[in-house]
C-alpha cells in the first residue's frame, strides 16, 4: 500500500535535524487544525459573554452535525484524490424520498428510511460509475449529479416541503432533556469513518488510491471498483445527513442543504486533508466542521454581518489550504489513520487530551472577564431574515434598523441565506444569548417551528414578519397577506386586459411559503377571469438575471403573450429587459413587493403595476411590537399591513 510521499527529517530515532523545525512548530504544523480551534474558542470566549455556556456549546454541536456528516463521506472521496460536489443535493433527495414514501405513499417508516439510505447509495454509485468507468473527470460527473439530485427531489415533493414521519423527526430531539441526538449521530458516524479508514481493507486501498493511482492498480488493487464503493459510502453518508437535517427542520425541504457540500470539503480540507489525495482523517474531519460552527455561532453573537461572514469563513478555508502548503515544505508528515505505529497513536491521543485540558483552562479563566454581562440583554432583539438578496428584505430591515435607533434599541440582524437550517441555527444562536425579543421572517413557515418552539420554551417572546410561524407561539405576526395580494395581482391584469388574454407565470424560488401563497391567490383570483389562459409557469428563484432568462425562454415558445405576473418586483424587472419594447405596450406585466426599482419603473411605464406590501412599514412595525412585547405590555396578536396596487395613476403618492 502506498504512503504519503512526504518525507519527514527526523532520524530513526525520531529526534529532529538540526536543519529541521523545532519541536514546537511541528506540533503546531502537525495540528494546525487543533490549534485553530482552540484559539477561536478561546477568541470567542473572550469577545462574548454569550458564547461559554452550557446551551450554546450544545448548539455548535448540533450545527456543526450535518457539515460534519457530509464531510465524513466526503473524506473518503478527498482521501482518494477524488471531489463530491453533489452530497448536498444528494441529501435533500435522500430526505425527500423517505418523506414522500412515508406521508404520500403510506409506505411504513422503516421501508421508507431504508428506501432513504439505497437513494443515497445509488447516486453514491452512480457517481463512481461515471468516474471509474465511463472516465469523467469527478468534478463532472458529481456536478451531473448535484444538478440530477435537487431537480429529482423537487420533482418529488412538487416544490413543496412535506412533513417528516414523527418518529424519525426524534432524530431531532434531545436525549435525556439535553443531549442532542444529531451530536450523537455525528460522533458514532465519525467513529465510524475512523475505523474504516484506519481499520479497513477499503480504507488503506483509499490512502493507497490518493497516494498514487497507478501504483495503486500496478500492485493488484482493483481500482475502479473501489472507486465504486469509495462514492457510494460518500452517497450513504450524504442520506444520513439529509435525514437529521430532515429531523431538525420535522419536513424534507427540496431546497435544503444548497451550498453544505463546500462546507463538506471545506471542513475536511480545515481539518488537514490534501485534495491532492493520500491523506485526511476523520477527527481532523471533525474539528474542521467545528472551526465552521464556531465560526458562525460566534459572529452571530458578535452581530457581524452575514456578509462578512462569508468573507471571514473564505478567508479560513484559503488559509487552512496555505497551511497544509507549508507544512508540506516544513517537513510534516501527516500519516495515513492506522498507519502509524501504536507509539504515534498515543503521542496523538495525548496531543489531543493536552489541548483539551490547555483550552479548559484558558476557556475557563475568560469565564470570570463576564461575570454579570447579560444585564442588558431586555434592550437587545434579534431580527432574523429570510434573505439579504433581495430588495424587499432589505428594506425590511432598513425599516426595523430605523425603529430601533429611534427607540434606543439594539438590533442584531442575521441573513439566512433561504436557508430553513441555517436559520434554525440563528435563532438557537439569539435563545442562546437569552435577548429580550426575537423577530423572524420565515425562510419556511413549517420549517422554522421547531427552533419557534425552543424560543417559546425559553420564554422569548416571538415575533413573526412577512411570513406566519406555524405550530409554535408568536406574541405577533405583522404581515401583509400573500394570498390576498395574488387575488388583487390576478384582478388588476386581467382587467387590463380585458378580461381575454394569454399569460405567463414568473413563479418564486419552488418551495418558499412566499411562492405558494402568492400563486395560490393569483390562481383563485384567475378563476374570475375564463377567458385569461395560463400558457406557462416556471420559477426564476426570485432573481432579476433568472427572470430575464426565464422570461427569455418563455417567449422562444410563446409568441403571443399578452400579460406577464411574476411573484416578485425583481423578476418582473427581468421580464421587462427581456421584452423590450413591448413591455407596457403589446404586453403587460405585473409584479410584487413595491421595491424602489418596481415603483421608478411603474412610474416609467413599463411595469403596469406591483402590489405593494410597504416593506419598511413592516420592519418598523415589528420592532415597534417586539420593544412592546419584551416589556410585558400588550401585543395585538395579528397586525395587517396594507397591501397596495400601485399603477402610474397613484405611483406619486406612494411611499413604502
Amino acid at each position: 500500500m502506498a504512503t504519503d510521499t512526504l518525507k519527514s527529517s527526523t532520524g530513526a530515532s525520531g529526534a529532529l535535524g538540526a536543519s529541521g523545525p523545532s519541536g514546537l512548530r511541528r506540533l503546531l504544523l502537525d495540528n494546525g487544525a487543533l490549534t485553530a480551534l482552540i484559539v477561536l474558542v478561546v477568541a470567542m470566549s473572550v469577545l462574548s459573554g454569550d458564547f461559554l455556556t452550557a446551551d450554546n456549546l450544545l448548539n455548535i454541536g448540533v450545527q456543526a452535525a450535518v457539515t460534519a456528516i457530509l464531510a465524513f463521506g466526503v473524506t473518503f472521496v478527498i482521501v482518494s484524490a477524488g471531489i463530491d460536489l453533489s452530497v448536498g443535493s444528494v441529501a435533500a433527495l435522500s430526505a425527500t424520498v423517505l418523506a414522500w414514501s412515508a406521508t404520500s405513499e403510506g409506505v411504513p417508516v422503516w421501508i421508507a428510511v431504508i428506501l432513504a439510505i439505497a437513494t443515497g447509495i445509488a447516486c453514491g454509485l452512480v457517481n463512481g460509475f461515471l468516474i471509474s468507468y465511463g472516465k469523467l473527470p469527478p468534478f463532472i460527473a458529481t456536478l451531473a449529479m448535484l444538478s440530477v439530485g435537487r431537480g429529482l427531489s423537487l420533482v418529488i415533493s412538487q416544490g413543496s416541503p412535506i412533513a417528516f414521519p414523527e418518529s424519525v423527526s426524534h432524530l431531532g430531539d434531545n436525549l435525556g432533556g439535553w443531549l442532542p441526538v444529531p451530536v450523537l449521530v455525528m460522533l458514532v458516524l465519525g467513529g465510524v469513518t475512523a475505523v474504516i479508514l484506519g481499520r479497513t481493507y477499503i480504507g488503506r486501498a483509499m490512502y493507497a488510491i490518493g497516494g498514487n493511482e497507478e501504483a495503486a492498480r500496478l500492485s493488484g488493487l482493483r481500482v475502479k471498483r473501489q472507486k465504486l464503493a469509495i462514492y457510494a459510502l460518500s452517497g450513504l453518508f450524504a442520506a444520513a445527513a439529509g435525514i437529521v437535517l430532515a429531523s431538525r427542520l420535522s419536513s424534507a425541504q427540496p431546497q435544503a442543504a444548497q451550498g453544505y457540500e463546500l462546507d463538506a470539503i471545506a471542513a475536511v480540507v480545515i481539518g488537514g486533508a490534501s485534495l491532492a489525495g493520500g491523506t485526511g482523517k476523520a477527527s481532523g474531519t471533525l474539528i474542521g466542521a467545528l472551526i465552521l460552527a464556531v465560526l458562525r455561532n460566534g459572529l452571530n453573537l458578535l452581530s457581524v454581518s452575514a456578509f462578512w461572514q462569508q468573507v471571514v469563513i473564505g478567508v479560513v478555508i484559503a488559509l487552512a489550504v496555505l497551511l497544509d502548503t507549508v507544512r508540506r515544505k516544513a517537513g510534516a508528515t501527516p500519516v495515513p489513520a492506522g498507519a502509524g505505529g501504536s507509539g504515534d497513536r498515543k503521542k496523538q491521543a495525548l496531543t489531543y487530551v493536552l489541548a483539551a485540558v490547555v483550552a479548559a483552562a484558558i476557556v475557563g479563566a475568560t469565564s470570570f472577564l463576564h461575570s454579570g454581562s447579560s444585564a442588558a440583554k431586555s434592550e437587545k432583539i434579534g431580527l432574523s431574515l429570510s434573505t439579504l438578496n433581495n430588495p424587499f428584505f432589505v428594506q425590511i430591515r432598513a425599516g426595523a434598523q430605523d425603529e430601533a435607533k429611534k427607540l434606543g434599541v439594539d438590533l442584531s440582524v442575521t441573513d439566512a441565506q433561504n436557508d430553513a437550517s441555517q436559520q434554525a441555527n440563528q435563532l438557537q444562536n439569539f435563545t442562546s444569548e437569552g435577548l429580550g425579543t426575537i423577530i423572524v421572517n420565515p425562510v419556511d413557515s413549517d420549517a422554522v417551528t421547531p427552533a419557534a418552539k425552543a424560543v417559546n420554551k425559553a420564554d422569548i417572546p416571538l415575533v413573526a414578519v412577512d411570513r406566519a410561524v406555524n405550530g409554535a407561539n408568536t406574541a405577533a405576526l405583522v404581515a401583509s397577506d400573500n394570498v390576498s395580494g395574488g387575488r388583487l395581482a390576478a384582478k388588476s391584469l386581467a382587467e387590463k386586459l380585458g378580461g381575454k388574454g394569454e399569460i405567463v407565470i414568473l413563479q418564486g424560488q419552488a418551495g418558499t411559503s412566499a411562492s405558494r401563497e402568492r400563486g395560490a391567490g393569483f390562481a383563485e383570483g384567475l378563476k374570475a377571469y375564463p377567458g385569461i389562459k395560463v400558457l406557462a409557469k416556471q420559477p426564476a428563484d426570485w432573481d432579476r438575471t433568472k427572470g430575464l432568462d426565464v422570461m427569455t425562454n418563455l417567449l422562444q415558445a410563446n409568441s403571443g403573450v399578452d400579460g406577464v405576473f411574476a411573484e416578485n418586483d425583481e423578476m418582473a424587472l427581468g421580464a421587462i429587459k427581456a421584452l423590450g419594447s413591448k413591455a407596457g405596450k403589446s404586453v403587460q406585466v405585473i409584479g410584487f413587493d413595491g421595491t424602489a426599482d418596481g415603483l421608478k419603473a411603474v412610474e416609467a411605464g413599463t411595469l403596469y403595476a406591483s402590489v405593494a406590501q410597504q416593506p419598511a412599514e413592516l420592519g418598523r412595525i415589528a420592532v415597534r411590537n417586539a420593544v412592546k412585547a419584551a416589556e410585558g405590555d400588550k401585543v395585538e396578536k395579528s397586525v395587517m399591513v396594507p397591501v397596495k396596487v400601485v399603477t402610474s395613476a397613484n405611483v406619486a403618492e406612494f411611499s413604502g
